[in-house]
Formats: structure tokens, C-alpha cells, sequence
């Protein structure tokens, strides 16, 4: 029997409930800010999958964006070519990728996946490189196959393919955004 939540209770998100209870009290004191609306907080996750191939075959793309809807929960949008360039063999609106954007309840479940179930699966890890930031609080890394996520089957993967994962903060400060991230669990490499 599937129970449906009312207006009442709604499901708020594991990590969401730690950012919350424990994380905005340590950073208001580790940074001394005295507003909560201050303290750092993650806006938005973007995950971009790039398929050169799709160029040739517009199902190879296809199929990286439902690759991609299976691990984020979300159906991605496919980008196209917004110009031809013939060194490339690339015709003007040729499937050349696909992105998705999470926010709110869904980026806070992916960030979780990621840090406690798809991170530990990578072969030989050591951690994420802790120098990536942009210089304004973001974080990007990136990850070289697909099958690291438990949603992915592995009998119907036919090709791997890498992504690029940005991590957008509420800080223009690289120290405070790598505090907020490790303060989640974040594995940075040491």
C-alpha cells in the first residue's frame, strides 16, 4: 500500500535536515557571521554529459540523456550545435550533449547519492581534487564513467561516458564553500 504525503508532512532530505541543525551553527561560528541568511548554502547542482559521437548517431545522445534522467531523477535537455563547424563534421542542431539542473529537494538527494553511495565505487579513489574551486565559491570535478551510479544497469550500458558535476554556492569565497561541502561529507582529496 503506497502511502501519499499531505501538505503537512513533507519530505525534507537527510542532508538538508543536517545543513539545518548542525551545519549553519558551525559555520556562523567558524566564519562569525551573525545573520543565518549569511551562512553558505548550495543553490544549485548542474550536471553536463558531452557526446561527441552524437554528432554521427542522434540515438547515442539519446540514450546518454536517459542514462542521465535514470541518475539525477530528472529528465535532462538535450543540447544541440548552435553553429556548423566543418572541421568537426558538426552540422548546425546536432545533438552535441545534454545538461540537467537540480535544485532544492533533488539536489540534496543527488549530493547525498554521490557522496555516500557513488563515490566509494570509483576505482582506486583517493578523493575528489580539493583545488577546484572557480575562485567564487564554486566547485566543479569531474567523473569518467557513468556506471558508478547504482541506477545505471550495467548489462545495458554500451558505451561509458564522463560528466562534468558544478557544485554553485551562496559564497564568492573558495574557503567557505570548501568548508560547507566538507562539512556535508564532501571526500576531498588530502
Amino acid at each position: 500500500m503506497i502511502k501519499i504525503m499531505s501538505n503537512k508532512e513533507k519530505y525534507v532530505p537527510r542532508l538538508l535536515t543536517y545543513y539545518r541543525d548542525a551545519i549553519v551553527v558551525d559555520l556562523k561560528s567558524k566564519f562569525g557571521i551573525t545573520n543565518t541568511h549569511a551562512v553558505p548554502r548550495l543553490i544549485k547542482i548542474v550536471i553536463n554529459m558531452g557526446v561527441g559521437e552524437g554528432t554521427q548517431d542522434a540515438k547515442i545522445c539519446e540514450k546518454a540523456a536517459a542514462e542521465l534522467g535514470q541518475i539525477t531523477w530528472q529528465k535532462p535537455k538535450i543540447c544541440r550545435a548552435r553553429k556548423p563547424i566543418s572541421n568537426f563534421k558538426l552540422k548546425q542542431g546536432a545533438p552535441i550533449g545534454c545538461c540537467v539542473t537540480l535544485r532544492k529537494n533533488m539536489m540534496y538527494e543527488f549530493l547525498d547519492r554521490l557522496i555516500t553511495a557513488a563515490a566509494p565505487r570509483i576505482r582506486d579513489f583517493r578523493g575528489f581534487p580539493a583545488n577546484s574551486f572557480d575562485g567564487r565559491g564554486n566547485y566543479t570535478f569531474g567523473l569518467t564513467e557513468q556506471s558508478i551510479f547504482s541506477e545505471i544497469n550495467l548489462d545495458k550500458v554500451s558505451k561509458t561516458q564522463g560528466m562534468n558535476i558544478c557544485i554553485h554556492t551562496s559564497t564568492q569565497k573558495d574557503e567557505q564553500a570548501k568548508e560547507l561541502l566538507s562539512a556535508f561529507g564532501f571526500p576531498f582529496r588530502r
